[in-house]
């Protein structure tokens, strides 16, 4: 299950240096519903490898104001600190978890 990101849970992590994946949806987004679970079935597979976790926009603005998120869903993929990969939109699980070994 992918973790629950708040503002300063995502910051410490990205901070942290190691691979990040956030990825900001919300409740009554469709795509978002769609990619969920691909994105929990990730999070457990690369588990101890690559933290992956859920931002909620609705309930929190700061980390997605500070990355312009414009539109949901969007995945961020963080290496060493720095944001080096965007997805925006819909997508099937394996275009995510290609995103995901490149952070290896």
């Amino acid at each position: 299950m992918a973790l629950k990101f708040t503002d300063e849970l995502a910051k410490e992590l990205i901070a942290s240096g190691k691979p990040v994946v956030i990825d900001f949806w919300a409740e009554w987004c469709g795509p978002c519903r769609q990619i969920g679970p691909f994105v929990d079935e990730l999070a457990a597979q690369y588990e101890g490898q690559v933290t992956i976790g859920k931002y909620n926009v609705d309930e929190g603005d700061e980390i997605s104001g500070e990355y312009g998120i414009r539109n949901i869903p969007t995945l961020l993929f963080f290496k060493d600190g720095q944001l080096v990969d965007k997805h925006v939109g819909s997508a099937n699980k394996a275009q995510l978890e290609d995103k995901v070994k490149a952070l290896l």
